[in-house]
């Protein structure tokens, strides 16, 4: 089932994917439990290494070998975290032109508790540089890329900013993107709040492929995407989808979760993937999964596969993330991660025939 866009001029002598908004260093400690409120618990590991969505997903593709050219955008500080985030970007050859240092603020960090037995994760944010961040410098036009990815909206301050014409700063970033023939796509940091209905939907208006994960979709659109018992509620995420849609999401809306991902395009198409079955020994974090799973997805969008190729390849990807405690530190090249997934195939399908 190929992806639909705009057959114009403009859109297919583009190529390449920028990606924009939050960059991140990550310290990651490994724990045996979140502990009670006044409780010990000793960290049995620490890592560091950079995050954040455009970090993860370009970092990503590279790694796995994208046969595109990749450009990063945002602000980090000049500061030593920021210069290690540009170091790793220039050493996997991203093009870090727009990938500006600041003297403003600090570099954005990020103190990630992260459980040793099944990877959960809880964050402590330090906004930094990203709250500065407004897409200064992006001129769509010159910019002869095929695909702007922005994240995380909600986590953005001077995007997430009320704008006057079409409601926030992010929405009149996107347009502008589309109207030089660019398609868009975006991403919602997960939180406890009630701020999705009030600044997402603004973006969305101007967003040709929304990627996001269940908790994300149900703050946005009030559906409950998981039953009483924790499982993911099929119809319900279905429901969410086609709200998502109608919202203002040109082409399609990809949710993604731990036992898979699901696409539901413009024409109402569904499409679902179970989640690679990786045996719990190999899991040692789940921290960049979700934007792992996003670069598949978009690796796909930019060369025109079809939905199901797409989503095999995103959770291939997010599979292999989740081999190691950072955020890229698991990827491979894309024939690897593929081989991961073949290894120990998919988990059962989500109580359905379609697949």
């Amino acid at each position: 089932m190929p992806v639909e866009r705009m057959k114009t001029k403009s859109a297919s002598a583009r190529c390449g994917l920028l990606a924009g908004g939050n960059w991140i260093l990550d310290q990651v400690k490994v724990i045996a439990s979140y502990p009670q409120p006044e409780q010990l618990v000793q960290i049995q590991a620490q890592h560091q290494c950079a995050g954040g969505g455009p970090h993860n997903v370009l970092l990503t593709l590279a790694k796995a070998g994208a046969p595109f050219p990749l450009f990063a955008a945002g602000l980090v500080g000049k500061d030593p975290a920021g210069d290690a985030i540009l170091d790793e970007c220039r050493k996997q050859k991203v093009d870090t032109k727009l990938l500006t240092a600041t003297p403003k603020a600090a570099t954005s960090y990020t103190d990630v508790m992260s459980e040793a037995r099944g990877g959960r994760r809880t964050f402590f944010h330090y906004r930094g540089a990203n709250a500065l961040w407004c897409g200064e410098g992006l001129d769509f036009k010159k910019l002869k890329v095929r695909n702007f990815h922005l994240g995380y909206l909600l986590l953005l301050d001077g995007l997430d900013e009320a704008d006057p014409l079409y409601g926030t700063r992010a929405a009149r970033l996107l347009h502008t993107a589309q109207q030089a023939g660019v398609r868009t796509s975006v991403d919602v940091v997960t939180e406890d709040s009630d701020r999705y209905r009030e600044i997402v939907p603004h973006a969305l208006k101007y967003t040709d492929h929304l990627i996001l994960n269940e908790l994300e979709a149900a703050r946005i659109t009030g559906f409950k995407t998981r039953e009483a018992d924790g499982k993911i509620d099929t119809v319900s995420l279905r429901h969410a989808a086609g709200a998502l849609l109608q919202m203002g999401v040109k082409e399609l809306v990809v949710i993604h979760f731990p036992e898979g991902g699901f696409a539901r395009t413009r024409k109402g198409e569904d499409v679902w993937q179970p989640s690679v079955k990786l045996p719990a020994k190999l899991v040692t974090g789940t921290n960049g999964a979700g934007d792992a799973f996003a670069a598949g997805f978009l690796w796909g969008l930019h060369e025109e596969w079809a939905v199901s190729k797409c989503l095999e390849i995103a959770v291939a990807l997010a599979a292999a993330c989740c081999t190691d405690p950072t955020t890229t530190g698991g990827i491979k090249t894309l024939a690897a991660c593929q081989a991961l997934a073949k290894k120990y195939r998919y988990n059962p399908p989500l109580e359905r025939t379609d697949y």
